[in-house]
């Protein structure tokens, strides 16, 4: 009988050249190489994971953070534009903050109760009275609805309604 002298493929199988990958890295790495290389691992775990803990001693124990979110009532659409004013209960104004693209500002706050008076010359204004805790974080999501926050628009709007009513 012929012999078949159809010649073996020139490409290797795929489970063939990943076994001699991997033998080849084996042969370079040494047993005392691989420790080396596994406690070099360890070491920057666990360096990260001591500056993680750290944080909170960072950050001051009687603060909390507010995140005011403005948007439309309908649509909750964000509205960068919005002006957000954090004052205290003595109306005096601790900060005003200007939201980003999708409406949002944060602010750290320490410990106690404030208001947020959330204002858009387009809309009429949105206030909330929040507490504050520690290492806690506060989310109000202020809709504003149609209308002006202008005290003197809504004067004047008032002057010309009782005007229309005679």
């Amino acid at each position: 009988m012929p012999r078949d002298t159809t010649s073996a493929s020139a490409t290797p199988s795929p489970s063939k050249s990943r076994w001699v990958a991997f033998k080849r890295l084996t042969r370079r790495v040494t047993l005392s190489r691989f420790q080396a290389i596994v406690g070099t691992m360890a070491a920057i775990a666990s360096l990260t994971g001591g500056a993680f803990s750290l944080l909170q001693f960072v950050r001051p124990a009687n603060t909390g953070e507010l995140v005011a979110i403005a948007q439309t009532a309908g649509s909750h659409r964000p509205v960068s534009d919005a002006t957000i004013e954090v004052l205290t209960t003595e109306n005096v104004i601790v900060a005003t903050l200007t939201p980003d693209g999708a409406g949002q500002a944060t602010q750290a706050l320490k410990e106690g109760v404030y208001i947020v008076r959330v204002s858009h010359p387009s809309y009429a204004a949105d206030v909330r009275r929040i507490q504050v805790q520690p290492r806690q974080t506060v989310e109000i999501r202020a809709s504003l609805r149609a209308g002006s926050s202008s005290p003197l628009e809504r004067a004047v709007n008032k002057v010309f309604s009782a005007i229309r009513g005679r």
